[in-house]
């Protein structure tokens, strides 16, 4: 048995290669069992991976359900990198795949000259999710497009004082009213306050791009906002977009909203020790909270609520104790 397996209380991987769900059974051979698995293209051809693509439109994007509301919002920005996700994490989809291809000319076609991927926020900076975005590119196979380092490098100066990030506009003290306007309609964009103090669900997502990239997440910038994201595990983020200590232990995957997962993710990537306090705290609060049956909740926000018992929340909880193993199998061998 791997060393990593010992770590915990329950064995994970009996229920994982027992779900009978092809892609997550894959990715445990290969990622965790370090079985020959044989190429990834076969996960391309899976039924819900096929579902998501009927859906992408001729330029590369997905389509919003609902109402187009504000003009100044790209909604089919936010749609593409919430379809893409799944093709890039569940599915193992790279620049290989011409409806990815697409989907990535899509996204830097959204790219401003000055590096940040804009229209989330109407022309507000979305750091948020220019760095989300990135990270799905980098992961995708674009790591040594130009394009890619131009947003890497708009990161980098766009950073508070104390070297995290946060989301420009929260920086300044805007009314509801305000914020709105500025968010859902056309406007000069908001450059940040660097003197406010980081937030660390901002630099949580943005730090997932430094992460998957050979290169830089071995980076001075990347290693310092790994210390400050790893200070702030349970506490209150710095501003009111949640802000709840909570989220902390509100999972999902593929990764939207940064939490004690994703942050993990990160930091593994990264190199941070097991024996880090804070590392060593993460990892605790995993080995005590995985469930007899060898998974772990999708939240752990409500304690006392009974977690709905459908096939949507059962295979989510099958892909975050997966990612939960990645990183005890990285940091334990």
């Amino acid at each position: 048995m791997s060393t990593w397996r010992f770590q915990l209380k329950h064995d994970p991987i009996a229920p994982i290669l027992s779900s009978g769900k092809e892609a997550v059974i894959y990715s445990a051979r290969r990622d965790l069992m370090d079985e020959d698995v044989g190429s990834i293209d076969r996960l391309w051809q899976e039924p819900e991976a096929q579902k998501i693509l009927k859906k992408q439109l001729p330029d590369g994007s997905w389509p919003r359900s609902g109402e187009n509301k504000h003009p100044a919002i790209n909604y089919h920005l936010i749609e593409t990198w919430r379809w893409f996700r799944y093709l890039i994490e569940l599915y193992g989809f790279s620049h290989q795949q011409p409806q990815a291809r697409q989907a990535a000319e899509y996204f830097f076609s959204c790219q401003t000259n000055e590096g940040d991927f804009r229209g989330i926020l109407a022309n507000q900076y979305a750091t948020y999710y220019s760095g989300a975005i990135l990270a799905l590119l980098v992961q995708a196979g674009y790591e040594q497009d130009p394009r890619v380092e131009k947003c890497f490098q708009w990161l980098l100066r766009i950073r508070q004082s104390d070297q995290g990030w946060s989301v420009p506009m929260i920086t300044h003290k805007l009314d509801r009213e305000t914020q709105y306007r500025l968010s859902s309609e056309y406007a000069e964009p908001l450059e940040p306050d660097l003197t406010k103090p980081f937030s660390h669900n901002a630099t949580g997502m943005i730090l997932r791009a430094f992460a998957v990239h050979s290169v830089y997440r071995n980076s001075e910038a990347a290693i310092t906002a790994g210390n400050l994201l790893k200070s702030r595990f349970f506490r209150e983020d710095a501003y009111t977009s949640y802000q709840s200590a909570d989220y902390w232990v509100r999972f999902e995957y593929p990764f939207w909203w940064n939490n004690l997962l994703s942050a993990m993710d990160s930091l593994s990537r990264m190199g941070f020790s097991k024996d880090d306090p804070q590392i060593k705290l993460a990892l605790d609060w995993f080995r005590n909270h995985q469930e007899e049956g060898g998974l772990w909740k999708v939240s752990y926000m409500e304690q006392k609520k009974q977690e709905k018992d459908s096939p949507k929340i059962w295979e989510m909880k099958l892909w975050i104790s997966l990612a939960i193993c990645r990183i005890f199998k990285r940091l334990y061998g």
